[in-house]
């Protein structure tokens, strides 16, 4: 069944196709709490600060589950992580429709959905990129950007839509049925490796690739001495407080604050969204083309400018002006990021380096999520929190163009040294 979907299409695209499909379902679960926090709030009296903990817990435990994701997907391949991913996710989602407390709250949007997210998407899109493509890597992990984009720009809508007709707890349940039948084609269609049907990789083998990997302990003891380890966390830590922590969670919350309908900051969140899509594409393609580390300055600067206008921008255009140029560089920075990881460290690596650079991503998101909410609590507006954001995205930008990508590290895919991945030029 699998060479006949295959044909004369190299069967990589379908498990691109499936991937897609997993980061889509997965970014429409991280994307709930978001629009949960006005109805929790309102139904269950619980505050701004409270409901931000319970997010920024999922949030931390999507980033820890990005490296030890990486790992278990090197050992048991993407396949199975991302059909236990998934069971999680959505039990966890339907689940919670019973939820009366904020004990369960945590326990369920908190620990639960972020781990299942985690090991299911964290990674996935570096791993399978790496795995399966030796060029068109850069458009691969566009598309992989631009499927979090896509779910973000369905789901947030959706679920506001099913919220006003069946209140949140139905819609937490209809979100929770729609990622457990995601379950059918990736246990139908999924592959972990070229060579599991006699393949390449699309492009033919990667130069100095090695068949050979080390643990992730191993690994990452190499990794940390690297200082391009450390930059390219930091800047990623600031690519997470400054988009999904305190945008992410909080954009409709602020939105709400100033008399705009959460119906109407959906349909906004939706044309960001948009604009991700197009956005993580585009960042995708330049990456084939353009230094990295380049784009990571522009994307990161250029956000940091939009983040110090949005505190003035409380009316619907202006916010609507604010969502298409911030949307066009929410997610692009994945594309860049990842390549630089494999570059550096080596393609076998890419799953468990990028993991841990992921895991800082999340760290700054959880972050910015509690903290804009207490911010938000102290103060009476989200003034501050996006001001802080904007100025870190700007220290993002200059820590980029300081990554040495020529310096070359000793190959961590295998326990002997070997020549990593040469650049592109």
């Amino acid at each position: 069944m699998v060479r006949l979907l295959g044909g004369r299409v190299y069967y990589g695209w379908i498990v691109v196709g499936v991937t897609f499909l997993t980061l889509l379902i997965s970014a429409g679960v991280r994307s709930a709490p978001g629009v949960l926090i006005h109805p929790l709030e309102v139904d269950l009296g619980w505050n701004r600060a409270a409901i931000s903990f319970a997010v920024s817990v999922g949030l931390l435990l999507f980033g820890f589950a990005a490296p030890f994701g990486g790992q278990l997907m090197a050992r048991f391949g993407p396949r199975k992580l991302m059909l236990f991913g998934l069971t999680v996710s959505g039990a966890s989602a339907i689940l919670s429709a019973g939820m009366t407390n904020l004990v369960q709250f945590n326990l369920l949007w908190g620990v639960l959905s972020g781990i299942g997210t985690g090991v299911a998407a964290a990674v996935l899109g570096a791993t399978v990129a790496n795995r399966w493509f030796t060029t068109r890597r850069g458009l691969v992990l566009g598309l992989f950007g631009a499927a979090t984009s896509a779910g973000q720009m369905i789901f947030t809508p959706l679920l506001i839509g099913l919220v006003e007709r069946m209140g949140w707890r139905g819609s937490v349940v209809v979100l929770g049925i729609i990622t457990l039948v995601i379950l059918t084609p990736v246990f139908l269609l999924m592959q972990d490796n070229p060579s599991d049907l006699g393949l390449e990789p699309y492009g033919g083998p990667a130069p100095g690739a090695s068949s050979a990997a080390l643990s992730m302990g191993q690994t990452m003891a190499r990794a940390i001495r690297v200082p391009e380890f450390w930059l390219l966390s930091i800047s990623f830590f600031i690519c997470g407080a400054s988009s999904n922590g305190v945008v992410g969670v909080h954009f409709i919350p602020h939105s709400i604050d100033h008399a705009i309908p959460q119906g109407t900051a959906a349909g906004v969140l939706a044309i960001m969204g948009g604009m991700n899509f197009v956005g993580s594409i585009c960042s995708g393609f330049l990456t084939d083309r353009i230094d990295p580390r380049k784009l990571l300055a522009c994307y990161y600067i250029f956000r940091g400018l939009s983040l110090f206008l949005l505190p003035f921008v409380t009316s619907f255009p202006g916010l609507v002006i604010f969502a298409v140029f911030f949307g066009l560089d929410y997610i692009a920075t994945v594309p860049p990021t990842s390549a630089l990881v494999a570059d550096i460290f080596g393609r076998r690596s890419v799953g468990v380096v990028f993991g841990w650079v992921f895991c800082a991503h999340q760290v700054g998101a959880a972050s910015a999520a509690y903290l804009s909410g207490l911010l938000r609590v102290i103060f009476g507006s989200y003034t501050s929190a996006f001001l802080i954001a904007g100025g870190l995205a700007v220290i993002g930008g200059i820590l980029a163009l300081r990554i040495e990508r020529e310096k070359r590290v000793a190959s961590l895919d295998a326990a002997t040294p070997a020549v990593a991945i040469q650049a592109r030029a």
